[in-house]
């Protein structure tokens, strides 16, 4: 079972930047695309972002699209989301997960069970 752990997140104003990580504590997501997803007060969980196996291709919800990326890295484990240009919108608790295809995450499909999440507040 993929056992991933998320952080970075917390208090930013509007317009500021964040970086989040998240950790494979089992060491068994190498093989699998890697994404990012969010879920706000009141709101359903929604796909963020998604990076494949090798890193070699992303996507991107529409509401993110050229403010956050997403990257990998294989040596340590660790995915990312750099978030730039956050707004009050942006507010929520942050989770990762696993999938054996990029295209499974863009879908709400995902393998692993989820994390504690990470929660992102931005103040307008």
């Amino acid at each position: 079972q993929v056992q991933l752990v998320e952080s970075g997140g917390g208090l930013v104003q509007a317009g500021g930047s964040l970086r989040l990580s998240c950790a494979d504590s089992g060491r068994t997501f190498s093989s699998f695309a890697m994404g990012w997803f969010r879920q706000a007060p009141g709101k359903e969980r929604e796909f963020v972002a998604a990076i494949s196996w090798s890193g070699g291709s992303t996507y991107y919800a529409d509401s993110v699209k050229g403010r956050f990326t997403i990257s990998r890295d294989s040596a340590k484990n660790t995915v990312y989301l750099q978030m730039n240009k956050l707004n009050a919108e942006d507010t929520a608790v942050y989770y990762c997960n696993a999938h054996p295809r990029l295209s499974g995450l863009a879908t709400m499909n995902y393998f692993g069970s989820w994390g504690q999440g990470t929660q992102v507040t931005v103040s307008s």
